[in-house]
């Protein structure tokens, strides 16, 4: 019974700690979405509390994230404010994830190289700094990281300097506010807490929130036409792709953590279903969000009902503590969401790019600035290529493919009598190595018996198989003899593709010695 006690008490704990993180945090996702404060916090209460009900990581807390609020930015942008168009685009994305969870598709994203998670959370980060230039020096919030850039001259002539004051002194407050004291009272609430009454109290002319409405949302149905399927699909799919990734690295963080195995896919389908649930109201759609979980799990968290109450709890501030909400300068915001910018780079990989591999670090730089100047399902895409072509490249110059001959001492047998050769391949044989080894076999063929030696490749794809098919074709046509050496599950493999009856049985042998015998 203590135990129980102790359980629930640590998880009402966690659950209210990580709803303190989360108010700040959503209403500032809510704003620099474009879609204002109350889509941040629906999206925090309704994604937060079904991800936690259904979900498979059960000390995960989620809700809107800087990476989702950067492609809904983008979204609102692209599809003129359309709420029913965002609507449909957040519905589908969900839908997306909860078909990603019935593939199965939830465990390939632990097979995502590093340097490309680098790229990509350093990317995002950036991006989330450069885009709160504009309301940390008092101007309006531009969602194009170019169009900042190119603007930002004219921002700083006319920067609000009581907005530029204290959205300083909000980060000032963010990044240098004690442990002892933020393990009570987050940074983030503390410069809520502390800026938006001075604010008040001195009338500043800053921009600031706004009525929030404390009632339920209207309820909005996604729609969209033909002409706008073409947008809307690709924008969906990004959200669904980036809320995978975003969630599922979370989850693999608070694994570590607790000593437990997340289900992957059981967590796409609860966070799909609640992004899609999200689209009806209006909210922004979210994930897994690393630092609310961790707080959550050192605050005594252990499973879902922590997740729950956390929304409870923001329901409860919605409804009855909005207008204070509603004096928060977005100033203030935006000093909180710089700090989380600078939270999400990844400075582990920064502290050893010198030392890295060089193909990683171009990996890593490439996927950063296609995430900062282009866009981020691209920047994935790209470093997933740039990491599978890397990879293909050192497999292939690690295989070895020897040819021996009556020149090679350590021959089993005297092959200048029998007028063969054995070549034999080390390694993988696959399409990255199959050029060489046809150049080999091709350049060896004034011999009267070859044997290929392929008992040590642990594989075999279509290429390698079509390259010994043409190979034995050409062996063949030079009225050469052929053996070949292959594990049992090989020759089966070669059997069973045999369309055009390139591959006899009989030509098959299990060992050299075997194949030697035949000479």
């Amino acid at each position: 019974m203590a135990s129980t006690s102790f359980n629930l008490k640590g998880n009402v704990f966690g659950g209210m700690t990580a709803a303190v993180i989360a108010l700040p945090l959503a209403l500032a996702f809510g704003v620099a979405s474009g879609l204002g404060p109350t889509a941040g916090l629906y999206g925090a209460i309704i994604l937060g509390f079904v991800a936690s009900l259904f979900g498979g990581t059960p000390t995960q807390i989620s809700g809107p994230t800087g990476p989702m609020t950067v492609v809904i930015a983008a979204a609102v942008v692209t599809l003129h404010h359309d709420l029913n168009l965002l609507a449909a685009t957040i519905f589908l994305a969900g839908v997306f994830q909860i078909a990603f969870g019935f593939a199965r598709i939830g465990q390939f994203v632990r097979f995502v190289p590093y340097p490309v998670i680098s790229g990509f959370m350093s990317g995002i980060g950036v991006i989330i700094i450069l885009i709160q230039i504009n309301p940390f020096l008092g101007q309006a919030s531009d969602a194009s990281v170019l169009h900042t850039l190119a603007s930002l001259p004219d921002t700083i002539i006319t920067t609000n300097l009581s907005a530029f004051a204290l959205a300083s002194l909000a980060l000032i407050v963010v990044l240098f506010t004690p442990a002892q004291v933020s393990k009570w009272v987050p940074s983030p609430l503390l410069a809520l807490a502390l800026l938006t009454p001075l604010s008040m109290a001195l009338n500043l002319p800053v921009d600031t929130i706004g009525s929030i409405p404390s009632q339920f949302p209207d309820i909005t149905l996604p729609t969209f036409t033909l002409d706008s399927f073409g947008v809307v699909i690709p924008l969906a799919f990004t959200l669904a792709v980036l809320g995978t990734i975003d969630t599922l690295l979370t989850s693999i963080v608070a694994d570590s953590i607790t000593q437990t195995r997340h289900n992957p896919n059981k967590e796409l389908f609860a966070q799909g279903l609640g992004n899609a649930l999200c689209a009806f109201v209006g909210a922004i759609p979210g994930a897994g969000a690393t630092m609310r979980t961790v707080i959550n799990i050192k605050s005594g968290g252990s499973n879902n009902i922590s997740g729950m109450l956390h929304a409870v709890v923001l329901l409860l501030i919605v409804l009855f503590f909005t207008p204070l909400a509603a004096e928060i300068p977005l100033a203030v915001l935006a000093g909180i969401l710089i700090k989380v910018g600078l939270d999400i780079i990844d400075y582990r990989f920064l502290e050893v790019w010198k030392e890295s591999p060089r193909h990683d670090l171009l990996i890593m730089i490439s996927v950063f600035l296609v995430t900062v100047f282009i866009d981020l399902i691209s920047a994935v895409m790209l470093g997933i290529v740039l990491a599978s072509l890397s990879i293909v490249y050192r497999i292939t110059q690690a295989t070895q493919i020897h040819l021996v001959g009556d020149d090679n001492p350590d021959n089993p047998i005297d092959l200048a009598d029998k007028k063969a050769r054995i070549i034999k391949i080390e390694g993988a044989f696959f399409f990255g190595s199959s050029s060489a080894f046809e150049s080999r076999v091709n350049a060896a063929l004034d011999i009267e018996t070859m044997i290929i030696d392929i008992s040590s490749v642990p594989f075999l794809d279509i290429t390698a198989i079509f390259t010994l098919k043409d190979l034995l074709a050409n062996i063949n046509r030079a009225h050469i003899n052929v053996y070949i050496v292959a594990k049992k599950e090989h020759q089966e493999q070669l059997l069973k593709v045999n369309v055009a009856r390139f591959f006899n049985s009989d030509n098959f042998c299990t060992t050299l010695k075997e194949a030697i015998k035949k000479l």
